[in-house]
């Protein structure tokens, strides 16, 4: 029996665009709206976008806490560490305990599935395969 999110999952892919005609294509819109209902309330993906947190544009591939004129935490910001899909998958689903004492306060996201359509998502607004 399918789980709910796997269900909100469908009902986005479902609502993607007919012209979409290739699975990463249909991944990619997923992934930007689910983009908008998980991330969207405080990270924009454009610069111009004012966020509440930094842009999410091109951050795949990007050293964490590095996005200039944004006042990271000194857990972050020291880091070292690059946000690669991998990275990312564990922050999603639980910032903290990836990297305790960060800012970012949100809701993990479980669900590798929707890990991945988000993945998707950033990827192709960071230029590519990381």
């Amino acid at each position: 029996m399918p789980t709910l999110p796997r269900l909100a999952l469908l009902a986005f892919v479902l609502a993607a665009p007919a012209a979409a005609d290739t699975f990463e294509e249909i991944k990619v819109d997923a992934g930007a709206r689910l983009f908008d209902a998980e991330c969207r309330r405080c990270h924009a993906t454009d610069a111009s976008d004012p966020s509440y947190g930094p842009p999410l544009e091109h951050v795949v591939g990007r050293g964490a806490g590095t996005y200039p004129d944004y006042q990271y935490s000194a857990a972050l910001a020291g880091s070292g560490i690059v946000w690669t899909q991998a990275a990312l998958r564990a922050w999603m689903e639980d910032n903290d305990g990836f990297m305790p004492g960060t800012k970012m306060r949100h809701v993990g996201i479980e669900d590798r599935t929707v890990q991945d359509f988000i993945l998707a998502y950033l990827t192709s607004i960071s230029g590519g395969d990381k």
